[in-house]
């Protein structure tokens, strides 16, 4: 009884004036004219009031205008927006076809809450009753593909969209962007963008979250850059995700310059960009500015503390990223993206036991099922551990089905413990579910190499040439003075690249009088020892590194990101450079980040 009376009160207060002057009156609802029913449907339609709604309804059966169309379609808006659309369908199966708001109305009910195939039906079927499609039908049908990531549909209804002439109009092209870009085609997103006459912040946002969502935040940050020259003044959800985008690669001056911006123009204390800066300066480098920035929150929302767990578990801070958990099951109910960062923390920290303990406690507890990333976890986990065999059961016992990353991980185990077979079988799943990476013929070639068995080193190169294949080349940079520095392994191409060499030569003999022995294992070419010796001293992120020494004032913080996996050598390598020079070095590489502090590296030699 409280909650109708909550909801009756949640309605326009001419509801109660219009029920009182028909008391008053001595009038019967059946003697009102539609237009007060359209009236107080509208109130209900605003009011999201399904049960006064519903009285409406039955009010209007009663009287028999049930069927008038102008009021049979406010209850179909009615029943969509309380999320009712089943009980809209029925009543819109009763009523006359030839009216496009009805069929508008019904096919955004199925377009917000599914089933999405329902929508797109309806969108093909309102071409049988005469009907053409206008601004308002193209961005729900499009939202529903958009669901769906179908990208064939959504490109039959691009057509008719140009055919109308509606490819210019905002929303839709709004809708198109998102639509192209949900199914992962970002260059048809762009495409429409550059069409729309006048793009107002919506599709510039929609443009710029394209882009962050297709894994293109150097684009992203771009058109950011684009966005305020055309003077189009940004919303939190364009700062979220430009913030992100800097995250995504690492790129602290813009990211520092966005919270400038922010902070200045009044954006700085609403809890979505806190939490996009959070997760921003985690992931470059500065966990501690991002603890603060958290801590500050008004509201700490689940994706806050995510975005606080995975950046401590980035940096292999395990036991402050599970001590944040523990904080937050006090505070806020974890979700499926919580315990990947719990899961990572104790990858990232060799943690095998406590990793078993809370993915049962994600299971029981929680009544969450794991996902492929937390099998990913646990796989490359147990693996890291050495127990291959019982990361390969786990991966046969999966609820859902192993995709490249979960191979992926056990393939990388089999590297660091030399298991031929096991690697030989998670090949075989990869190249039936990505066979154009070229990256998971090269690890088992590295097997190959550190067995000693160069026939099938031979075997795979010649296999990868005949499909057309090529590792992907290593590649560092390193940010100094606001301009970006890029390295290729043995790069002599920069303008400073005989001082680099100079120093990379001085700084080496160092090493090696404070005990640092070349591990060659990583080269997987059969040449000379001394050959592979300097095939590593020139590696990729050792470049970046001395580039970094030469060029900034000592003490400096060096951060360089990497687009593989950091090599065993340079590891190694790297925590006799920082202990010499006594400076603090960070690695991010595909992996996790390193930070390298007098002779330790915060993975503790896991990665």
């Amino acid at each position: 009884m409280l909650s109708k009376i909550r909801t009756f009160l949640s309605l326009s207060p001419c509801y109660f004036a219009f029920i009182q002057s028909c008391r008053y009156n001595r009038h019967s609802l059946a003697s009102n004219p539609p237009g007060h029913y359209a009236y107080l449907l509208n109130s209900c339609i605003a009011g999201k009031a399904i049960g006064p709604g519903r009285q409406l309804h039955a009010r209007l059966c009663l009287t028999g205008l049930s069927y008038n169309t102008a009021l049979a379609t406010k209850l179909v808006n009615l029943y969509c927006v309380c999320d009712h659309v089943s009980v809209a369908h029925r009543l819109f199966d009763k009523i006359p076809k030839g009216n496009l708001f009805l069929w508008n109305v019904l096919i955004r009910g199925y377009a917000w809450n599914g089933p999405y195939e329902v929508a797109i039906s309806l969108y093909f079927q309102l071409f049988n009753y005469g009907l053409v499609p206008d601004n308002f039908t193209f961005p729900f049908v499009l939202k529903a593909c958009s669901a769906l990531s179908a990208v064939d549909v959504g490109r039959n209804i691009h057509e008719q969209v140009v055919r109308t002439g509606w490819e210019r109009d905002v929303f839709v092209g709004a809708a198109l962007i998102d639509m192209y870009a949900k199914g992962g085609c970002v260059d048809s997103s762009r495409e429409v963008f550059d069409k729309v006459a006048q793009r107002d912040v919506v599709v510039w946002n929609s443009m710029l979250a394209a882009y962050s969502q297709n894994g293109c935040p150097d684009e992203c940050l771009l058109l950011c850059s684009e966005m305020a020259y055309a003077g189009v003044r940004p919303t939190d959800a364009t700062l979220v995700t430009a913030i992100s985008a800097s995250a995504d690669i690492a790129a602290l001056p813009q990211g520092r310059e966005l919270h400038g911006y922010c902070c200045r123009q009044g954006f700085g204390s609403q809890d979505k960009v806190r939490t996009a800066l959070v997760d921003m300066y985690a992931k470059s480098g500065h966990v501690k500015l991002a603890r603060m920035l958290f801590e500050a929150l008004a509201e700490k929302r689940v994706v806050s503390w995510n975005a606080i767990i995975t950046g401590y578990a980035m940096h292999g801070h395990a036991n402050a990223a599970l001590d944040m958990f523990k904080w937050m099951i006090r505070e806020a109910q974890p979700d499926h993206i919580t315990f990947v960062g719990v899961l990572s923390a104790c990858k990232h920290g060799g943690m095998l036991d406590e990793a078993k303990m809370y993915f049962d406690l994600m299971i029981r507890d929680y009544g969450i099922e794991p996902t492929v990333q937390h099998y990913t976890c646990m796989v490359g986990l147990l693996g890291q551990c050495g127990q291959l065999d019982e990361a390969y059961g786990l991966i046969m016992q999966m609820n859902v089905m192993p995709d490249a990353g979960v191979w992926g991980a056990l393939l990388n185990s089999c590297k660091i413990h030399g298991h031929v077979e096991l690697a030989e079988l998670a090949l075989e799943k990869l190249i039936e579910l990505e066979p154009n990476d070229a990256g998971n013929y090269v690890i088992l070639s590295n097997i190959y190499a550190q067995a000693g068995r160069w026939d099938g080193v031979v075997k795979l190169r010649k296999l990868m040439t005949e499909k057309g294949l090529k590792k992907s080349t290593a590649c560092s940079w390193i940010e100094v003075k606001n301009k970006l520095h890029a390295f290729l392994s043995g790069d002599t191409s920069h303008p400073m690249s005989d001082e680099i060499y100079a120093e990379l030569e001085r700084l080496g003999a160092r090493m090696v009088q404070a005990g640092y022995v070349p591990n060659t294992s990583p080269v997987f070419h059969d040449v000379e020892d001394d050959e592979k010796t300097r095939m590593v001293s020139s590696h990729s992120e050792r470049l970046a590194i001395i580039f970094g020494l030469i060029s900034t004032p000592p003490g400096t913080k060096l951060l360089i990101t990497k687009n593989l996996r950091v090599c065993e050598d340079c590891h190694v390598a790297i925590k006799f450079i920082s202990k010499i020079t006594q400076r603090e070095i960070t690695i991010r590489d595909v992996n996790r980040y390193h930070h390298f502090n007098d002779g330790i590296c915060s993975c503790g030699d896991y990665w």
